[in-house]
Parts: structure tokens; sequence; C-alpha cells
């Protein structure tokens, strides 16, 4: 029986990074499923996988540690599987403007959004597969000045700069790209009517589906010449 292939999805017990991890599963990856702290969520998560017959693994790491980071990347290099995909989903998003964000909070926030992926990257990139493909979430907000979110869209501007120095470094053998998504859910404490209005704002009028975030995904697994780019899937938000 062959082997099957590894995808490892960081923050996948929920929201996008849970949607990245249920598309790769369909498509026959055995899947490492990192969280942090959704451990009820991650095994639901798992689960629903396993409903794929696919191997799923679950592995607790506080990226923001170095460490605990190690700790995946080796947990990711003792598993039967050779690990193809990396998708860098995991990010926090605090709402503060630039006079208000503490230093603790800027910390937090691009330990996350922005270290934990140029680290876990630099960690994992010998153990992966040649061809591999790595794909950091950014967000459409990394080219918006969105004043109550500064450390959130300076962070994601960093990590599109980061994607396309990963993809430099890392060719041939692994190529890198990123996918910005635009309004796809709402978070937990924003009011729907606000969530609403946002949506009259776009283009489109109405938010992305998680099956075309997963699309996205898709295409650049299935398209092996791209590398370096960053694919916006957002309703035409990326124009006001």
């Amino acid at each position: 029986m062959a082997v099957l292939p590894l995808a490892l999805v960081t923050g996948a017990a929920r929201r996008l990074g849970r949607a990245f991890a249920l598309c790769l599963a369909r498509r026959g990856y055995a899947l490492l499923l990192h969280y942090n702290t959704s451990r009820a969520e991650a095994e639901t998560a798992a689960h629903a996988i396993e409903a794929c017959n696919v191997p799923v693994y679950l592995a607790q790491a506080n990226l923001t540690d170095a460490s605990s980071l190690s700790s995946l990347v080796s947990l990711a290099s003792s598993l039967p599987h050779p690990l193809h995909v990396l998708v860098n989903s995991a990010a926090i998003m605090p709402a503060a403007d630039l006079r208000t964000t503490s230093l603790s909070d800027w910390d937090s926030v691009f330990d996350l959004n922005l270290r934990a992926p140029f680290l876990l990257t630099q960690k994992i990139a010998d153990l992966m597969a040649e061809n591999g493909l790595i794909v950091n979430i950014t967000d459409v907000g990394a080219h918006k000045l969105w004043t109550n979110y500064a450390a959130y869209v300076i962070s994601k501007s960093a990590l599109e700069a980061l994607t396309r120095l990963q993809a430099r470094t890392y060719a041939p053998r692994l190529r890198v790209n990123a996918i910005a998504p635009g309004l796809v859910l709402p978070a937990d404490s924003l009011p729907q009517t606000t969530w609403e209005q946002l949506i009259q704002r776009l283009p489109l009028r109405h938010p992305v589906a998680l099956e075309e975030m997963t699309a996205a995904l898709e295409f650049l697994l299935d398209t092996p010449s791209i590398t370096g780019q960053t694919i916006t899937v957002d309703g035409g938000y990326a124009l006001i």
C-alpha cells in the first residue's frame, strides 16, 4: 500500500484552518492537525477528517514558544508519511490602533503571525518532500489601513514579503505562496449588523465561501509553476 503524503496545518481546529485541513484530507493527505488551546474543537475536526479515511494526528503547540514549535517539527519528522504540504494558518487579530497597542500585544501578534511562519518553515523545510508546497495565509488587510487593527495588518503585510523571500530561498525544492482572504467568517465578537454592513460595501455583495478559499489552495496544489505569489480571494474588497 502506498504511503500517504502528510500535510501540516497550523491553527487547524477551527475556522479557515479547519477548512484547509478538511480539503487536504479529501484529497488524500494524512493530516498533522495543529492547535494551541482549542482541544475540543481540534478533536471534532479530527473526527471529521477521519471520515475521509485518512490518518490524522493531533499536535498541541504554542507556536510563539521556540521549544514548543521544535517539538511540533520533531513530531512531523517522526510520522510514517512524507511531508508534502505546510499551511501556516494560525493567527490572532486584536483590536488596537498605533496609539493604544501595548508592546506585549505587538509582540504577541508578530510572534504568531510572522515569526512562527518564519521559524516553522526554517525548521521544517529540509524535512519536506521535493516539490512540496508551503502556503502562508495572509489577508486582504495587508494592503489596507485598518487603523483599529494596526499590528495585525502590518504583520500580514510583512508575511507577504516573507512569502516572496521564502519562495526565492527554498526554490527549486519547494514552492511558497500565500492566500489572502477577504470577508469569509465574522469574528465571534462582531455584531451581525456590522458584518452585514461590511458585506454591503463589497463590490460583489457577498462574503467569500469557505469552498472558494479551499479552491485557492487546490489551485496552488495543482499548478506546480506558481511560486512567490499571493492569491487574493476577497469579493472585490481590494477595490474599495
